[in-house]
């Protein structure tokens, strides 16, 4: 008997017709199993995005050092001790750490340091001033919205030039006005709009860039007299270097420069960004684990259901079997209509738990979205993976009815009273 004869799909669907209640009830267990599965991996899927969003706009292999006090004495210094980095040491890491491919020194003022006072004819507004390298872009990249950023003879020419973020544009300037080569006053000090930022970040770290104004560090330290201070430094290796190296290699040259005891792990701030990436990719692969797990056990719940409920199927159709094999039915018709019963009740439950549970996830998720839950979803190749372990389970799910109905003796079938 073929499996696209129609008698035998009208058989199908009148066993599982016969008692709609139960066959109804077996079939949300499975329905509920592959729901909360889709719904478990869409959260996950949200989860991890809000948590990544918190690097975008930062390059992931990036590391960042600042000074904190020595907690050690030192060649006659004592611990507690206060220091600042500086120029100098930008030469030097340029000179001694070959494997640090971008080096950018910033200071800043505003922001979480205070407000800076910035005026612009009769607005003003009080705004986060960085003093960068040109190559922080490789750190933390930006689309260039108009004009054009910093670059080298800006640094050499302590020039007083400014790229600005759009919500200064906003509070600064009239719908329309021209900005490139326009002049801004900081701190009393002019300074000359060459460019105009788009961030490429998200969330609170989006909101400070775009209330930012980024300056040429020479000209920072001229203009609010910082002499050559540096207040923290941004690094990304070369290649085939690990930023755990890159960190090593430079706190050393630090540390001797100025005269901090070489086991002194709190004298200096770090953040490893490719340590700090890792991590949360193995805590989500964790999480992604569990989610199949559980979802699985759940599912395998729905699937015991069904097992049970054909196996009470097989029972009360016991003299029926016994009759077709007494007429000749092969044991292989036998299975296999047994399983396809257990495969169609598995697929059709199966089915609408996936369509209502990408449905929840598409369309509900977006609603609860935060800063640390965004864009929930559940991708092409998850569904499908979905789908395989659904024909799976409904065939697992007929195999012990299946063999059930295989110890079926027609002559004892014959004698049983349904």
């Amino acid at each position: 008997m073929s499996i696209f004869d129609a008698d035998r799909w009208r058989e199908v669907f009148d066993t599982l017709g016969a008692n709609k209640l139960r066959t109804t009830l077996t079939a949300f267990g499975v329905l509920w199993g592959i729901f909360m599965l889709i719904i478990m991996l869409g959260a996950g899927s949200g989860l991890y995005n809000g948590v990544t969003s918190e690097f975008q706009g930062f390059a992931t292999n990036s590391l960042y050092v600042w000074t904190q006090r020595t907690t050690m004495p030192y060649k006659g210094l004592p611990a507690g001790r206060w220091f600042s980095m500086n120029n100098e040491d930008t030469k030097a890491i340029r000179e001694l750490v070959p494997e640090a491919r971008v080096i950018a020194p910033r200071n800043e003022v505003g922001g979480w340091r205070g407000s800076a006072n910035v005026t612009r004819g009769i607005n003003t507004g009080a705004y986060g001033i960085k003093g960068d390298y040109p190559e922080v872009v490789e750190i933390q990249p930006f689309d260039i919205q108009e004009g054009r950023l910093m670059n080298e003879m800006d640094l050499d020419q302590k020039r007083k030039v400014a790229v600005i973020g759009a919500k200064v544009v906003n509070d600064l300037y009239e719908p329309g006005e021209e900005i490139i080569g326009s002049h801004i006053r900081i701190n009393g000090v002019y300074f000359t709009v060459v460019g105009v930022i788009k961030t490429k970040k998200a969330g609170r770290e989006a909101e400070d860039d775009a209330q930012s104004i980024f300056i040429p560090l020479s000209a920072f330290q001229q203009a609010f007299n910082y002499g050559n201070w540096v207040s923290y430094y941004g690094f990304m290796p070369i290649d085939g270097v690990s930023v755990a190296e890159l960190q090593e290699k430079v706190l050393k040259v630090l540390k001797e420069r100025h005269r901090v005891h070489p086991n002194d792990e709190f004298a200096f701030g770090t953040n490893n960004n490719e340590e700090e990436f890792a991590e949360y990719a193995n805590v989500f692969t964790g999480i992604n684990f569990l989610i199949w797990f559980v979802g699985t056990l759940t599912l395998v719940a729905g699937i015991i259901g069904i097992s049970n409920i054909m196996l009470v199927i097989v029972k009360e159709r016991t003299k029926e079997i016994g009759i077709r094999r007494a007429i000749g039915a092969s044991p292989l018709s036998i299975v296999s209509q047994i399983i396809l019963e257990a495969l169609v009740l598995t697929s059709m439950a199966g089915y609408i738990g996936i369509v209502l549970g990408v449905w929840a996830v598409e369309y509900a998720g977006p609603m609860i979205e935060d800063e640390s839950f965004k864009n929930p979803q559940i991708d092409f190749h998850t569904i499908l993976i979905a789908l395989g372990v659904l024909i799976i389970s409904g065939c697992a799910a007929g195999f012990l009815p299946a063999y059930r109905a295989l110890e079926i003796k027609p002559v004892e079938a014959l004698r049983t009273e349904n």
